[in-house]
């Protein structure tokens, strides 16, 4: 029995004009002309028999069938989208979607694939960056990367644990600290944007009272970690984040740190089938962060 639906290049150019609000950027989208994505707009709404869209200023949006529309074209095209990847990945060279924080990228793991890829040269790791606390349920990824256990502890359901992460506060080596048993003084603290009661949670952890006269804040770990090796003031953060910058001298870890075991977790997509690759590359990283493990300063 034959389908009762329209072509998918008409589904296509509704779901793009629907969602972009306009026919124009769904052409640029879909490599189309302007008047080929109208044509495909024109015939679906002549194969259902009514109007899917209607005015909205200078663009277009939905009506409310175009609405109900676009509710199942999304759903089925995107289920269509991950089955047909994965048979890409069973039928040619494995690949694995990694979602990760863009610090955690560009600082720790982008530099180490490498030694990945010399063990698996035709295998391919694709990186998403996330913001904080963002759900990989719907992104298409295989697994997302967590480390930030201070900003997000409870954060373990379904994970697979990698490591122990250890926070603690950094400095460039000259920037004043005055010591105490169980209180710093600073002048600057610096913070996350998106996390600002990290610092409250790690001195509850470790029983110590940081006391600053201001504070600086930014959007991004990797700008935290630069203000504070420009001698900006005090940095919190994950020190295997900051493991070349302290070999080198560039910054100095002070005492009192917090380890959380198993804190670096590998978090599934609970919308995608495991695979056999995600297995090996975890496997892999476990194995390379145990190995860098001894750059980690110690909780004391």
């Amino acid at each position: 029995m034959s389908r009762d639906l329209p072509p998918l290049s008409y589904l296509r150019a509704f779901e793009a004009t629907a969602r972009l609000g306009s026919m124009t950027r769904a052409a640029e989208e879909l490599g189309r002309t302007h008047g080929a994505v109208s044509k495909q707009l024109q015939l679906l709404q002549e194969h259902l028999g009514f109007r899917v869209f209607e005015k909205a200023g200078t663009g277009i949006r939905p009506n409310r069938y175009g609405e109900a529309l676009l509710t199942t074209v999304t759903d089925v095209l995107d289920r269509l989208e991950r089955g047909y990847k994965n048979v890409r990945n069973l039928a040619g060279e494995p690949n694995v979607h990694v979602a990760c924080s863009a610090t955690f990228a560009m600082r720790w793991l982008v530099p180490r694939l490498s030694e990945f890829y010399r063990q698996h040269p035709n295998w391919r790791i694709q990186l998403t960056m996330h913001a904080h606390g963002r759900s990989v349920q719907h992104d298409g990824v295989d697994v997302r990367l967590s480390w930030d256990r201070l900003s997000f502890p409870g954060e373990t359901v379904g994970a697979l644990p990698l490591a122990d992460v250890v926070f603690g506060l950094v400095s460039a080596p000259s920037y004043p600290l005055k010591a105490h048993v169980a209180r710093r003084k600073i002048s600057t603290r610096i913070s996350h944007d998106a996390t600002p009661d990290m610092w409250d949670r790690w001195q509850s952890a470790v029983g110590l009272k940081v006391a600053s006269e201001s504070e600086l804040s930014f959007p991004h770990t990797h700008l935290c970690i630069s203000a504070a090796a420009a001698g900006l003031g005090v940095a919190l953060v994950e020190h295997r984040l900051v493991s070349e910058e302290l070999a080198g001298g560039k910054l100095i870890a002070h005492p009192r740190t917090l380890r959380i075991a198993n804190g670096f977790l590998a978090i599934p997509n609970p919308g995608r089938e495991a695979s056999p690759a995600t297995a090996v590359f975890l496997s892999w990283l476990r194995e390379i962060l145990a190995e860098k493990s001894s750059t980690v300063v110690e909780s004391r």
